[in-house]
């Protein structure tokens, strides 16, 4: 068994935000989302390595009432410090907020959190350098 996508929710007209801290703050790719479901709403993104294999993919959809997943949230890991970096970098560019208080307080990882545009939290790690996050 493996994990295929993670869903996060927006309000309704959530989805440019969405692109904005997916797509240009995190550097995932939209990708269409199938006909069927294109009516719902919502923004789908993926993550490739560099054979092109799909690595992470994240499913934000359309839900009314909304709340914002406060504890709950996706992981993401980048290949190393330096990309665990300039994905802070970008994000804080881009006008989110950036939570490196607990950076090294996952054994083998460096992280920080953040939340999307629609206020839903989300962390991003990478392995710690010489532990090769184990």
């Amino acid at each position: 068994m493996r994990l295929h996508h993670v869903q996060v929710a927006c309000p309704t007209g959530g989805e440019d935000a969405a692109r904005v801290f997916y797509g240009a703050g995190l550097g995932l790719t939209e990708v269409a989302k199938p006909p069927e479901l294109a009516g719902r709403g919502g923004c789908w993104f993926r993550g490739y390595d560099a054979a092109g294999e799909v690595v992470a993919e994240i499913h934000v959809g359309v839900e009314e009432p909304f709340a914002p997943a406060r504890k709950a949230h996706p992981a993401l890991v980048t290949d190393d410090v330096a990309a665990l970096d300039a994905t802070a970098d970008r994000l804080e560019a881009a006008g989110f907020a950036v939570d490196r208080t607990e950076r090294e307080s996952f054994t083998g990882f460096l992280r920080f959190h953040t939340r999307d545009g629609a206020g839903n939290r989300v962390e991003v790690m990478a392995p710690r350098p010489g532990n090769g996050g184990a």
